[in-house]
């Protein structure tokens, strides 16, 4: 039987519980936080370059991307680490595809960042 502590009341309840886990990764994860001020850094460059809107929303979800990916990154590796206080080869295994997919999502947005900023040079 599910613990009634992890239900979720109703919507406002599944919002507040979302909230909670994006800012545990705030709070804990250098990396996300690293990411947010390249997130400001790609809004900022957005207005300074004058980006037409298609360019603005494919750099954020490019981005935002990147984001999620560390926000689930974080899940797993949470979820390994309960499971598991000791190396196992399977452990290692899912933190380092779950850190892989935050490593391609990353190039992805290194992509297309290059291929916007030198669209606007050329």
């Amino acid at each position: 039987m599910e613990d009634e502590r992890l239900k979720n009341k109703n919507f406002i309840d599944a919002w507040k519980k979302a909230f909670s886990g994006i800012w545990y990764t705030i709070k804990t994860q250098r990396n996300l936080k690293v990411q947010l001020g390249i997130a400001l850094i790609v809004i900022v460059a957005c207005i300074v370059f004058r980006l037409n809107i298609i360019e603005c929303m494919f750099l954020a979800f490019a981005t935002m991307l990147v984001i999620i990916t560390e926000t689930m990154n974080t899940a797993v590796e949470t979820v390994v680490n309960l499971c598991t206080d000791k190396f196992h080869p399977l452990a290692k295994i899912a933190k380092d595809v779950a850190a892989g997919a935050v490593v391609l999502s990353s190039l992805n947005a290194v992509i297309i960042a290059i291929l916007i900023v030198v669209g606007r040079i050329i």
